[in-house]
């Protein structure tokens, strides 16, 4: 049939005619994307451009001139780990402030350069005020005045400020101060925290050493013949003000030998450490103090303080706020060469046996929080500790164990030999031959104040030692006249005050 073959021909043809056309299109197509490709990765012309070329330039410039920076700057860290030591102080640390008064003592300066780079031109005050009587004069600061201008003395302290400065510690040995006040602060007192940092040259490095001595030794010498007294500061501890001046031991008359016993107690547990080590022992000694009020309970630690050179820790235990943790915190802390005070001993007692129905005895140590404070497992070392209490009767046996007590006294009233001790500090300059001070005992006789034969009517009484110290300072200069008033140490009874017909309090001695 010629329909099949004229359709195989026509339709073989009209084929092979369009594959041939598409073909050629595909090939003009790529030829063009080819030549469009290669014209564009072609960066010849761009390199022709000044300006592509000149932005090229400034950025290798830059890339060099910040990888120089970068080096430059880790070279210098390099070399100032190498060739520098810095010593950072925090305010927090006790050489602080002896640091500071170091830094503030006048230096000369040899050269004019040396002179002018040495200058400290941010200075801070620090203000001191003692009475009129004290000797103010120190050779580190400047007074205000004479007795004349007031009832006290203002000591003015200039120190380094804050920033950096530079001082000359002695010839060839510069050091670098940087004192800086930190953004935090202490959460107790609101007082920002500071650091003060010294910087010397490595191959100066042992200068520390004794910048640290002096500083140790000016700060001993301002404090010589002072005792120095901490309290509970937030928490932790605390100067509680100045310095005061060493109170004599023989300023405190006790009755005879109790004093002696005490003192030679100490030295000896002071001498004895490495007796204690060896034998396993806790290096701690407790001693617990007792009697009326007024007997020189605490007048006599703090004494006791100044004879062997060393501060007074003391702590209020009926003050709100000492917990239990709180004051085992502070026992392990107790600063050095200190005499551990513990005040009213039987308020932990008080809070033993005293709760709230719901169980809550206040924010105040308990009495548990004291005995392992005092010798439970997270007890300190080192540590001599007195204990105070006008009321015995209020205290377990379980605190005055030894092991936490080891020696008890009772400060009791006062004595015919303290009262006689007490005269002869008192008038022993006006009464030489002592008939004034046996007029006086005989006077406290009959009042029935001391022992010894007083009037069948007269019953047996008591006064204390601050009672008499009263009487004495009542009548400095005037010995007749504290013998005149010798009735007045008879105790006071005292009692409730009632509104009177003319809207009065009175009352009745």
């Amino acid at each position: 049939m010629s329909t099949p073959d004229t359709g195989n021909g026509a339709g073989t043809g009209a084929t092979v005619p369009v594959a041939v056309r598409d073909a050629s299109a595909d090939m003009g197509s790529s030829s063009s994307s080819s030549s469009s490709s290669s014209s564009f990765l072609n960066l010849s012309h761009l390199a022709d451009n000044p300006m592509f070329a000149g932005g090229i330039g400034l950025a290798g410039l830059g890339a060099a001139a910040a990888l120089a920076r970068r080096g430059v700057v880790s070279g210098a860290q390099v070399l100032r780990r190498r060739l520098l030591v810095n010593v950072e102080i925090s305010r927090r640390d006790p050489s602080y402030p002896w640091v500071l008064a170091w830094l503030s003592l006048p230096r000369e300066s040899q050269g004019f350069l040396a002179s002018r780079l040495t200058r400290i031109h941010n200075l801070s005050v620090a203000t001191a005020t003692a009475s009129a009587t004290a000797n103010a004069s120190r050779h580190h600061h400047h007074d205000s005045g004479s007795a004349a201008d007031g009832p006290t003395h203002a000591s003015f302290f200039l120190q380094p400020g804050y920033g950096r400065h530079l001082i000359r510690h002695r010839a060839g040995v510069y050091i670098a101060v940087n004192r800086e006040k930190q953004s935090s602060s202490n959460m107790t007192t609101g007082e920002p925290h500071e650091t003060v940092t010294l910087t010397a040259l490595w191959a100066h490095r042992h200068v520390f050493e004794e910048v640290f001595l002096e500083a140790r030794a000016l700060a001993a010498r301002a404090n010589e013949g002072k005792t120095a007294v901490y309290s509970v500061q937030g928490m932790g501890w605390g100067p509680l003000g100045e310095p005061r001046k060493k109170r004599p031991l023989g300023s405190v008359i006790l009755d005879e030998g109790v004093k002696e016993a005490v003192v030679a107690d100490v030295r000896d547990f002071l001498d004895r450490q490495q007796w204690y080590v060896d034998r396993g022992i806790p290096y701690r000694r407790g001693y617990l103090l007792y009697g009326p009020p007024g007997s020189g309970k605490t007048s006599f630690i703090q004494a006791l303080a100044g004879e062997l050179d060393y501060s007074l820790a003391m702590i209020n235990l009926s003050e709100v706020g000492v917990t239990d943790d709180k004051l085992a915190m502070l026992l392990m802390n107790v600063p050095r060469r200190s005499i551990l005070l513990l005040e009213d001993a039987d308020a932990a007692f008080v809070n033993r046996r005293q709760r709230d129905p719901d169980g809550y005895s206040g924010g105040t140590v308990t009495f548990s929080g004291l005995l392992n404070a005092l010798d439970g497992v997270a007890a300190g070392e080192e540590r001599i500790a007195f204990l105070t209490t006008n009321h015995i009767d209020r205290l377990d046996p379980a605190l005055i164990r030894p092991g936490r007590v080891d020696m008890m006294l009772r400060i009791g009233e006062a004595t015919r030999y303290q009262a006689a001790q007490m005269w002869g500090r008192f008038y022993g300059d006006v009464d030489a031959d002592g008939t004034g001070c046996a007029r006086f005992l005989a006077r406290l006789e009959e009042l029935g104040l001391i022992e010894g034969p007083r009037p069948e009517d007269v019953p047996r009484r008591h006064t204390s030692t601050a009672a008499i110290q009263g009487l004495f300072l009542f009548n400095k200069s005037d010995m007749e006249g504290a013998i005149r008033m010798a009735e007045g140490l008879i105790p006071r009874q005292f009692e409730p005050e009632t509104p009177g017909p003319e809207a009065t309090i009175r009352t009745k001695a």
